[in-house]
């Protein structure tokens, strides 16, 4: 069951950081794809910050989107370079 709350956060996360930076989401897989990657990023950032990152899958989402957002503005700034 954990692997089915972590996808669908994922999926979560991906839409909300596609709607969120310009442009809509990208597909099931990519907002998937997308709401992972953030997830980790946005953990790893939030425990560099000292952020206590608490529980609960609100929380995970919003760990997640700012990831996902995070990523994104990444992903973009290469892309016009």
């Amino acid at each position: 069951m954990g692997i089915l709350w972590f996808l669908l956060v994922g999926i979560i996360a991906g839409w909300l950081a596609g709607t969120l930076v310009k442009g809509g989401g990208f597909g099931l897989i990519g907002n998937m794809v997308i709401g992972v990657i953030g997830a980790m990023i946005g953990g790893f950032l939030f425990n560099f910050l000292g952020v206590s990152s608490g529980n609960g899958i609100i929380w995970s989402i919003v760990v997640a989107t700012i990831g996902a957002v995070v990523l994104l503005f990444i992903v973009r700034a290469f892309k016009k370079a």
